[in-house]
């Protein structure tokens, strides 16, 4: 991949947490990551292996201790307050495990935000909301309240809201942890249909091997490194999945 081919670009990203105590625990350790144009990348790892963390400093939502990441060829890390929020609100979505729907809007209202936070005019958010609305499947919900719909219609207007806006890029953070079998494979084909049709990146962090079978490429972390990548290639969803659980067999033996 050249430069101009990346959508984001993290290179050499420490993060060490200093306890009360002045004990020091090296979180992440000068690990270095690219995610092309419309890739579909995984992040796997045991609970303690930096995954969330990582997701966290790619997204915005926490400094590292030292390294650089580059979104749309932009340093994220020398923005300042305003300009990170900014940023979030044009280049970047985000899904959250336990959806983050506002309980007092409407369906409607909960996706059109982003918009209106940037000020958008009423009919190009209502022209927008219309388009990603019908892509998920969700037109018949607009005006329910988040408290009267089921988890995967939560997390499908979750989808919606972090599409609304166009970002080139959306991060997942366990999209699936809060739903059950069949609503996470329903949401995960909609996740695929969105990064082959619309070319929007997507990084997901995950614990399920299943999820992760939907990605074009795994990242697997441990103690704070990448240990592996697992590509997808040319093979079918299932090959792929029988491909990650042998690769997280040998990092259990």
């Amino acid at each position: 991949m050249t430069k101009a081919e990346l959508i984001l670009d993290a290179q050499h990203i420490n993060k060490t947490y200093e306890s009360s105590q002045g004990v020091k625990q090296e979180v992440l350790k000068n690990l270095s990551l690219a995610v092309a144009q419309g890739e579909f990348v995984a992040i796997m790892g045991p609970s303690g292996s930096g995954k969330s963390t990582l997701l966290n400093i790619l997204s915005t939502l926490m400094q590292p201790t030292s390294g650089q990441v580059l979104i749309n060829n932009k340093d994220i890390l020398k923005m300042n307050d305003r300009q990170i929020a900014d940023f979030r609100g044009h280049d970047m979505g985000f899904i959250f495990q336990n959806y983050n729907l506002i309980d007092s809007l409407t369906v409607r209202e909960n996706i059109e935000l982003p918009l209106t936070l940037q000020k958008i005019k009423p009919i190009k958010i209502a022209e927008a909301v219309k388009m990603v609305v019908k892509l998920l499947g969700i037109e018949t919900l607009l005006n329910k309240y988040p408290a009267e719909l089921s988890g995967g219609q939560q997390q499908r207007v979750g989808v919606a809201r972090a599409l609304v806006h166009k970002p080139s890029l959306i991060f997942g953070d366990e999209p699936t942890g809060a739903l059950d079998s069949e609503n996470a494979r329903e949401m995960l084909y909609y996740l695929r249909k969105i990064n082959l049709d619309e070319e929007i990146s997507i990084v997901m962090v995950t614990h399920d091997a299943f999820s992760a079978s939907f990605a074009s490429r795994i990242l697997f972390l441990s103690d704070g490194e990448i240990i592996n990548t697992l590509e997808r290639g040319s093979a079918d969803r299932e090959t792929f999945y029988r491909n990650i659980l042998n690769q997280l067999g040998t990092f259990n033996d």
